[in-house]
């Protein structure tokens, strides 16, 4: 199995992109830091960095927040590490510094590092892995200490979390005297093989695989578990009744079945898309064929028959998981933050394995739409719920009553402001892969990035508005002649594209899974042009998906769009897009940050005062308008939605 390696380092020079990160780095990380230090008014207490404070003996009181408030904090630092790679802050380093340095301090002296068991169950210690997240929140710290080493060349935090691993180690395996258990929220898998990568101590990988092999082994561990616990006073959870993982079984953990046999993605989606992408790392390190067969599996699965047009996954607020084949609803659906950016990160994996344009397709798709969605444009508030449709009957409706008509301020469970903030801060990580002699390029983002291939050190710099702009430009310096292969992705969305070599048309012919290759010897200044043809499409649902007959969503290249009640007025079920009828675009700098917005001649349904009717209803011409998804309510409150019907 030849896999590719990521390519870092890119430096954005991107309209859209850069202005997010300049968000995250001036508006997101300093908020997040004031959540995290309980100083938002009006918001839910953090308590994260008092729990800390309590745990290393330098302040009072009992812990507060959730079993997995940890991981807020690790996110907070992990975002920071990417942050300071484009937005270099002394300030925020050396706070980022204090920070590890407090970290230390809780740390215990066999190793351990979970400020609710510090402080709250001291002497049950890995008593609850189905639950309580111990495993998880070392997962996420593990994940900022490597990207705080690779930005910062620091290793204190590395050295932390080394110690920390080491005794995980000596807890777990299926050596003798070992619990054979495995995290109940899976996270620590990936970041394992991170740590692995910037260590090369192969008994981190090791303890990767053992958690990925172990999981949905009979007996199933989590029963044996809570058997145990009846024996020894622990606070009880949400999850010891009868009604064991919201009535889903061990399939809302995803150890239902060893993961090689696991043909469908079940349960609570976060979970699952994180075990994923350990799965398809572990693939890539090991060149396990079957682990690789069973990551295509699920992914063909995910995102032919559960997946939304915005890339949200989860359908349910029962237990934020997936359900059956084509069961999406617009109104009532979860669609946690947190899922898209675990897909978009799954895919950015499945790209190391195998260069292919479903991966890079749904890559982009997410990024543009369902995770940004989850936050407005000055960073300040937020989404944990992406719904595709508001309307005026959701605040009647108790089953319905975790879709939100405006972004919230922080959340009791903060887990996706920070999730959101670390994608976005590290966006450039998903653009390029490489092999030795071929350099693939995934995602269109203005940019200049320097590595090297064929033995030679290369520059590649993109030019272009992109995804407003259809024509794109990338030139090449390199110090002399140099031999490689370069694959561009064509994105599945276009129907029509052209790529030129100084000038020259390369034929689109024969695409290789979905890239054009172009083998040559580059010399310096060749410039390669793409023209993306990115008209406004009408996208249909499969007649499968019964919430979406007679309905249409409209997308412009990879932006998918929805009308909102600012624009168009109260009821928007009562509109109807004329089949036939051309949509207007225009680029409107000052609206919503820059964005093209869409204009179509339409008609309003006028309604009478007859609760039921036999005549047919009268149509009032009225001009539609939408706007990208992702920035909705960043105006007026109101209802919006993204399917609209047809006529």
């Amino acid at each position: 199995m030849k896999t590719a390696k990521p390519v870092k380092h890119v430096i954005v020079d991107d309209s859209f992109w850069k202005k997010y990160k300049q968000v995250v780095a001036e508006e997101v990380i300093p908020y997040q830091w004031k959540a995290l230090n309980d100083e938002l008014p009006d918001t839910e207490p953090s308590h994260a960095i008092e729990n800390f404070r309590i745990a290393a003996g330098e302040s009072s009181g009992e812990y507060y927040g959730t079993v997995f408030q940890d991981s807020d904090l690790a996110k907070w630092l992990e975002t920071v590490a990417f942050s300071l790679r484009d937005h270099p802050n002394s300030a925020l380093e050396e706070r980022a510094d204090e920070v590890i340095d407090l970290l230390g301090r809780a740390q215990a002296e066999d190793g351990y590092l979970n400020t609710y068991y510090l402080l709250k169950e001291p002497d049950n210690r890995w008593t609850n892995l189905r639950d309580n997240h111990e495993l998880y929140c070392a997962g996420h710290f593990i994940e900022a200490a490597v990207a705080y080493y690779e930005t910062t060349g620091k290793t204190k935090l590395l050295h932390i979390m080394e110690k920390y691993v080491d005794l995980i180690q000596q807890i777990f395996g299926t050596e003798e005297g070992k619990r054979k258990g495995y995290p109940g929220h899976e996270e620590i898998e990936l970041a394992l093989i991170k740590l692995y990568d910037v260590t090369a101590k192969d008994q981190y990988l090791k303890l990767a695989q053992y958690f990925i092999e172990q999981r949905g082994q009979y007996p199933i561990y989590f029963v044996e578990e809570q058997e145990k616990r009846k024996h020894i006073q622990t606070e009880p959870t949400w999850n010891d009744d009868n009604n064991i993982n919201f009535g889903l079984g061990f399939e809302y953990q995803q150890a239902h079945q060893p993961v090689r046999e696991q043909k469908e993605a079940v349960g609570h989606a976060v979970r699952a898309v994180y075990l994923y992408i350990a799965m398809a790392d572990l693939a890539a390190k090991t060149g396990d064929a079957s682990l690789l067969q069973t990551c295509e599996t699920l992914w063909d699965d995910v995102t032919n028959h559960k997946m939304y047009i915005t890339a949200g996954i989860g359908s349910t607020v029962n237990a934020e998981a997936f359900t059956c084949h084509h069961d999406l609803p617009n109104d009532s659906m979860y669609c946690e933050t947190c899922a898209s950016v675990g897909l978009a990160f799954w895919a950015n994996r499945m790209l190391r394995l195998a260069p292919d344009r479903k991966y890079a397709d749904v890559l982009e798709r997410a990024l543009y739409n369902g995770t940004i969605s989850g936050m407005d444009l000055d960073g300040k508030r937020f989404f944990y719920v992406n719904p595709l449709e508001v309307n005026r009957f959701q605040k009647s409706r108790k089953d319905q009553e975790h879709v939100k008509t405006e972004r919230q301020k922080w959340f009791f469970c903060a887990c996706c402001p920070p999730n959101l903030a670390r994608m976005i801060a590290s966006v450039e990580d998903n653009m390029y892969t490489q092999t030795e002699d071929t350099l693939y390029t995934h995602l269109y983002i203005a940019s200049k990035v320097n590595m090297t291939l064929s033995g030679q050190e290369i520059e590649i710099t993109q030019t272009h508005h992109y995804p407003w702009d259809a024509d794109l430009a990338l030139s090449i310096h390199v110090t002399e002649p140099t031999a490689f292969k370069w694959a561009l992705r064509i994105p599945g969305w276009c129907k029509q594209a052209e790529v030129k070599v100084n000038g020259e048309v390369i034929s689109l012919d024969h695409l290789e899974k979905g890239y054009v290759e172009i083998q040559r010897t580059w010399k310096d200044g060749d410039m390669v042009t793409l023209h993306l043809a990115m008209p406004v499409e009408r996208i249909r649902s499969n007649p499968l998906v019964s919430m979406n007959q007679q309905q249409v969503a409209l997308q412009r290249g990879p932006v998918v769009y929805c009308l909102e009640e600012a624009d168009n007025g109260a009821n928007l079920a009562g509109l109807r897009l004329p089949k036939d009828n051309p949509v207007t675009e225009e680029f409107s700098e000052n609206l919503l940050g820059g964005i093209v917005k869409l204009t179509i001649e339409g008609y309003r349904v006028k309604g009478s005062n007859a609760l039921y009717s036999s005549e047919p209803p009268e149509l009032v011409p009225q001009q539609i308008t939408a706007i990208p998804y992702y920035a909705w309510c960043n105006r007026a409150k109101g209802e919006m939605r993204v399917w609209v019907y047809e006529s």
